[in-house]
């Protein structure tokens, strides 16, 4: 009978994983020197997290924001604009801040390696559009007008913390961020 899992220790490691990714990038993330990275063995990695990709999912997942609990209670544009900024604080200030480039270099890999960071990316997106649409839906909009709408603030949002990343230009990337959210919520019509 195998030994039940050390929950603790796992969710040590896995903030330990997530603290070196965002310092040190996904893209050559081999789990043997990230093992010895953060004082661990590749052995002890696979038995808490199975395998690389498992392990890279679970440190998207540990670090996204929770759309689902952010834009769940949501029944009306104003719930929806403060959902969003809520998003975008996130995004940039927020715990989760560190994520957003571990986001930006799994999308570009999903770009260059598809067969390899494509699923991964494809559902790390999703999560995020999911909760957004269905509030869309419950405030009125079709199921395609509800997707269109979340895919244009979680895209919108992120290409703008991107450009934050790189120009480091709060004030106006937060200025864009309002105006996008404004539009992206606003009434149809």
């Amino acid at each position: 009978m195998p030994r039940p899992v050390n929950t603790e220790k796992r969710a040590e490691l896995l903030r330990q994983v997530v603290h070196h990714l965002q310092h040190h990038g996904l893209a050559q993330m081999s789990l043997s020197p990230l093992a010895e990275a953060i004082g661990t063995t590749k052995r002890m990695l696979l038995y808490y997290f199975g395998s690389r990709e498992n392990l890279l999912a679970q440190a998207l997942a540990a670090n996204r924001p929770d759309a689902g609990r952010m834009f769940g209670d949501v029944q009306d544009t104003a719930g929806l604009q403060r959902a969003a900024q809520a998003l975008w604080e996130a995004m940039t200030v927020g715990e989760q801040a560190g994520a957003i480039r571990m986001l930006l270099q799994l999308l570009s890999l999903a770009a260059t390696e598809p067969e390899q960071y494509g699923d991964l990316a494809a559902d790390t997106v999703e999560v995020m559009i999911d909760p957004i649409a269905a509030a869309c839906v419950r405030l009125g909009d079709s199921p395609q007008q509800a997707r269109a709408r979340a895919t244009l603030v979680v895209s919108g949002l992120r290409g703008l913390c991107q450009d934050r990343l790189v120009t480091h230009d709060v004030a106006r990337t937060d200025a864009a961020a309002h105006r996008l959210i404004e539009y992206a919520v606003a009434e149809p019509g």
